[in-house]
Order: structure tokens, then sequence, then C-alpha cells
């Protein structure tokens, strides 16, 4: 087969340090942010506790310390970053909680403040799909306007019945609203999905990539499930012990979701990093590297890339 069109390795998906060198002639990170957003799914507005397997970070386990302002969060960040990439350039992730649920002025004056940072081009803003009321909208197309914005929506999966089970506060159609209401306004959408959740099958989870790529979104983000100490999963998993994915299981379900999405869809991540000090498991998924290079290596015996068996359809 020949070479896949979006990489100038041997990589046979469209890797987002790929896409960045390219747009930018150059390396850049993200540095992760966590300007303290609290999330309705668990204060009590559309939930409580908040998604079964989300951790008392709210996903911003890796991020900065919420007490300090955003100018000293990004510095202890870039200090990290610059000694492997010391002329990188930046991208502010807003990582932790709902990145945009808080008052608007709340919202202008943290995003406003990352992006007059020093090598700052650009910010990603993770959220929910039901936390994009119209003012919230008209400023991120702004932003959208002014600087390289990806707004990030975690989905998890298309299966209502699984968001339910996981105490994900909104169901599929939430998500395509909010989906539509961004990229009818031009703004690039980064949609989270997590495989290995209670209950689902393999063809589940691959069901949920092809939902996602008939909507041909700009960027995904393919997730395990990391089970840690502290969440509601964690406590039903000690209760009705469920299966976690396997290591060959993983990296064979991946190539079949990249053979799916469109070439064209940036992939932002294939595997996470959970912290290994609350990681129950999959304990090999501590091991990212490893990980990574198994998936390039089924990619290449199966001599196929992303896209192979992807399939255009109508996208609602």
């Amino acid at each position: 087969m020949a070479a896949f069109f979006y990489s100038n390795d041997n990589k046979r998906y469209y890797t987002w340090n790929y896409y960045l060198r390219q747009k930018y002639g150059q390396k850049v990170c993200k540095i992760p942010l966590n300007a303290g957003f609290s999330c309705p799914n668990r204060d009590g507005t559309c939930g409580s506790g908040g998604c079964t397997f989300c951790s008392g970070q709210q996903s911003g386990d890796f991020g900065g310390d919420p007490s300090l302002p955003i100018p000293e969060q990004f510095a202890q960040m870039q200090a990290v970053f610059a000694k492997k990439w010391p002329e990188a350039l930046f991208i502010a992730y807003f990582q932790a909680g709902t990145s945009t649920y808080a008052p608007l002025p709340v919202l202008r004056e943290k995003f406003e403040t990352a992006l007059a940072l020093p090598g700052v081009v650009g910010l990603s803003i993770a959220t929910r799909a039901d936390c994009l009321p119209p003012p919230v909208l008209d400023y991120l197309t702004n932003l959208a306007r002014r600087t390289d914005l990806t707004v990030e929506l975690g989905l998890q999966t298309v299966h209502d019945q699984t968001a339910r089970q996981i105490n994900r506060g909104h169901n599929y159609a939430a998500f395509l609203a909010g989906y539509r209401a961004l990229t009818d306004r031009g703004i690039p959408v980064c949609v989270h999905l997590i495989n290995g959740l209670p209950g689902e099958t393999g063809e589940m989870m691959r069901q949920s990539v092809r939902q996602v790529a008939a909507l041909r979104p700009f960027a995904v983000k393919l997730h395990l499930l990391h089970l840690l100490q502290g969440t509601a999963l964690a406590a039903q998993y000690r209760a009705a012990p469920f299966p976690l994915l396997e290591k060959e299981e993983y990296v064979r379900l991946i190539c079949d979701q990249l053979e799916l999405l469109p070439p064209q869809t940036v992939i932002q991540r294939l595997t996470g990093d959970g912290d290994r000090r609350a990681l129950i498991g999959p304990l090999w998924s501590v091991r990212k590297r490893e990980v990574l290079n198994a998936i390039d290596w089924e990619l290449s015996r199966r001599d196929t890339v992303q896209g192979a068996r992807f399939s255009p359809g109508p996208s609602f």
C-alpha cells in the first residue's frame, strides 16, 4: 500500500504532531492548565458525582495547580517542556473540569490571559456539549477568528444506555446539538471517545467511531478506560468486577477504528495517561510508547492506513 498522505514518517494515521508541524513549521506543545472550573454533572445542575470514571481532578490530573494564576501554571509547565523543546510554541489547554461552565466574564479573563502569554499560538478548550449557551458560542466564534482554537467535546460513547450507566449526564442527541452548534460557526471540534467502558462490546466501540466518522470531525481522541482509585467506577468494579481490555485486544480495536475514520481527521491521541499512583488497571497502559509501537506494527502487518474502510455518508 502507498504511504499515508498525511505523514512524513512511518505513521499510517494523521498525527497531531504532523498537523502542527505542517501548520507552524516547528514543534508545538499543549500546556495543560487548570482554571478551577466546575461541572454541571457534579454540582447538581444535571447530575451529581460526575461521570463514574472521572477522577477528583476532573480529568486534569496532569494539569496545573488551580490555586495558582494561569501565568504561573503556564510558566511551570513551560519549563518542563523547554528541557526537550527549547524553541517550541504552545497551545494553552484548558483541560480540567468543564471549561465553558462559568460566567462569560470569567471565561474571557482566563482565556485572554492565556492567549497573551509568550509563545502561545492557540487554545484547546475541553467542555461538554450541553454547556454551550449562545453567549459562550458567540465568544468562541470570536476566538476562532483570532487564534488557533479547538473545542474538545467529551462524548465517550454514542450508546445512550452506556452513557446512563456511567452517569454521563447527557445523551447522544445532546452531543449532536452541541457539535452542530460549534461546527455551524466554523469552530474546529475534537471528539473524545473511551474504549473499554463497562458492558460495551468491540462492535459497540466500532459503532461509536462509525457514527463519529460520519460527522467528519476536525480531530478525535481515542482513550483507553483507566480504572482509577477513588472513582465511582472503581467502587462498582470492586463490588462486581467487569473485564478490562487486554493490550492485544486494544491494539486491534484501535486499528479497526483508525480504518473507519476519515483520513483527513487529525488523531490527537490513541491511548491515555492514567495517574500511576491511582491506576487500578489496565496496568499495561502505563507503557505508552510500547502501546503506540504495537499499533504501528499492527497497521503495518495489515498493510492498512487510517480511512481504509471509511464510508462517506450523511453527516447527521
